[in-house]
Order: structure tokens, then C-alpha cells, then sequence
């Protein structure tokens, strides 16, 4: 027992280690201002206008088979059910002073479910990307708008109005996911020439390691000027890598999700112990709110983050 956690610690650590070296080069080119906000804003546009759509599309059309995923439809559903919980939790541990502490609600409920955890899948499952990929993208098809609604209102908390506008949903990889799964619910893949595929397939191998210079960079323009205080910076952690990892672990061991699909029940202990989502800053740039409390509360659980997934991976091995 004790060498299956080891192992298991070893492994995903050495995933997410040289996950963060390519996040640390990327935070020092930016400190050094060599890497320009200009050039983040146009690596992560070009992110998800191109790459992602394309990793999105090739390996739905070519991993993707109903068949051996009868339940694909519930994976978005959980999507909205994970955050939802996460938001429930810190609700409850933020309630005696809510209002004031929206925008650390938003940091520990709202996990990056993509950039963080497809870099994590191509290291740890790389014989089994394409499935672990597509399951990420149906999982984020129905998290992400929970993210750009609630997230947004928690994470902007401090302007008085927020605007949300149904253009925040319709993304270039929401739109290639309908689109992808439409054309292999209604079976007409066969129509694309296998070239096509390819194309897409090679333009999509770009997605994860774009996606992580990006979040490195994005990280590495932090202000650390101002810390958040002891206990809220606890109250974050605690919902984010105690609970939330703990309720999925158990939830995952009583309906035996692992007998059902392996990769599956992995990657959702993953989702539940993954970093806050790089989308929460984004938002607090864009739309205002306390960029400098979100931004240092974010390097901080980046930092527990190091620890805290490889710990959780390890016990799910160890009970299953």
C-alpha cells in the first residue's frame, strides 16, 4: 500500500514538475519583461481560436464513440455539479463574512479545468490523451459556462455592475465541441477526408504546451503586493484541497466509478484537486474587482497545488 501511494506521488508529481518549469520560464520571461502582456493576450487568443478548436474537433472525431461512453451526456452535467458543490462549501466556510469575500468563493470554487489538467493527462496518460482529452472538453462544455456566470460575478464582486453577455459562452471550443459531437452523434464523420483530420490533429498538439506557457505567463505577471491574510488563505485551501478532493474521492469509491472507467474516476480526482482557473483572472482584468487579493491567492494555491494533487492522486490509488 504504502509503495502504490509512493508511486503514484512520484508519477503525477513529475507530471506536474515539468508542468511548472514551463510556467516558471514563462513568469521569469515575463518579470523580465521580455514576454509583453501584448504577447500573452496573443498566444492565449490564438490558444482558443485555433488550437484548442482544433484539439477539440480531431480527437472528438477520433476518440470519441458512444458507444464505449454511454454516459458522455452525464460528464457535462457533473461539469456544473462539481463547481456547484465547491461554490457550496465555500459558501459555508466564507459565511460568516460573505460579502466581503466573494472573489476568494470564486478562487476555490472554480478550477482550471483545462489548462491545468490536459497538460497533467498528456504526461501522466499519454496512450490514453485522446480519451482523457475528450473528457476533459465534455466536462468543461458544461462547466465553463458556470465559470462565466457565477464565477464571474464572485471573482468581480467589487464593480457594481457586471455585464454578462451570451457571447462569453459561445467560444471557438464550445462551438468546434457541438459541432465535433453532432457530427459523430448523427455518424457522418466518415464524409471528412482522413487529411483533414490529420491537419487538425497536428494543429491541435500545439493546444497543451501554448496553453501552458500562457498560464505560466499569465502567473508570472501576478502583483504580489498584496497577500491575503492568514485565515482567508486558509478558508481557500481548506475548500479547495481538503474538501472538495475529499467528498469526490469518497463519492467516486461508493459507486465504484473506477470498475466503470479508470481514466474517468482519475480525472475527476484530478478536476477536484486542480489549481483555480486562470479564467478567474481574466476576469478580474477585464472586468475589475481586487486584481492584486485574487492574483496573490492564486500563486498561493498554485504553490499547495505542487503538493496537494500529487497527495489525492495518491490516496485514490491506494483505496482502489
Amino acid at each position: 500500500m504504502e509503495s502504490i501511494f509512493i508511486d503514484g506521488f512520484i508519477s503525477m508529481s513529475e507530471a506536474l514538475a515539468r508542468i511548472f518549469i514551463v510556467i516558471i520560464i514563462a513568469g521569469a520571461l515575463v518579470r523580465k519583461k521580455i514576454i509583453s502582456d501584448e504577447h500573452i493576450n496573443g498566444l492565449s487568443k490564438i490558444t482558443v481560436i485555433f488550437f484548442l478548436p482544433a484539439l477539440v474537433f480531431s480527437n472528438t472525431i477520433e476518440n470519441f464513440n458512444p458507444e464505449s461512453l454511454p454516459y458522455w451526456w452525464l460528464i457535462p452535467i457533473l461539469g456544473i455539479v462539481m463547481s456547484t458543490v465547491g461554490f457550496i462549501l465555500a459558501s459555508g466556510i466564507f459565511a460568516v463574512d460573505f460579502k466581503k469575500q466573494k472573489n476568494m468563493i470564486a478562487v476555490s470554487s472554480m478550477q482550471n479545468a483545462g489548462y491545468l489538467v490536459l497538460p497533467i493527462g498528456q504526461v501522466v496518460y499519454p496512450e490514453h490523451f485522446g480519451e482523457f482529452a475528450l473528457i476533459t472538453f465534455l466536462f468543461i462544455l458544461g462547466y465553463n459556462p458556470l465559470l462565466w456566470t457565477l464565477g464571474k460575478y464572485l471573482a468581480t464582486s467589487k464593480v457594481e455592475q457586471v455585464k454578462i453577455s451570451y457571447k462569453d459562452f459561445i467560444t471557438p471550443p464550445a462551438i468546434a465541441n457541438v459541432i465535433s459531437l453532432f457530427i459523430v452523434l448523427v455518424d457522418i464523420q466518415n464524409i471528412f477526408p482522413s487529411f483533414v483530420i490529420k491537419s487538425a490533429s497536428l494543429a491541435g498538439e500545439a493546444a497543451v504546451p501554448v496553453a501552458t506557457f500562457v498560464l505560466g505567463a499569465t502567473l508570472g505577471s501576478v502583483s504580489l503586493k498584496m497577500v491575503p491574510r492568514f485565515w482567508d488563505s486558509a478558508r481557500v485551501l481548506i475548500v479547495k484541497y481538503i474538501l472538495l478532493p475529499l467528498l469526490t474521492i469518497f463519492i467516486l469509491w461508493y459507486f465504484h466509478i473506477n470498475e466503470i472507467n479508470p481514466i474517468l474516476a482519475d480525472f475527476f480526482v484530478i478536476q477536484a484537486a486542480a489549481a483555480p482557473a486562470v479564467g478567474v483572472i481574466l476576469q478580474v482584468r477585464t472586468y475589475g474587482g481586487n486584481s492584486e487579493r485574487v492574483s496573490a491567492m492564486m500563486l498561493i494555491t498554485y504553490i499547495v497545488c505542487i503538493i496537494a494533487l500529487p497527495f489525492w492522486i495518491s490516496i485514490w490509488h491506494v483505496i482502489i
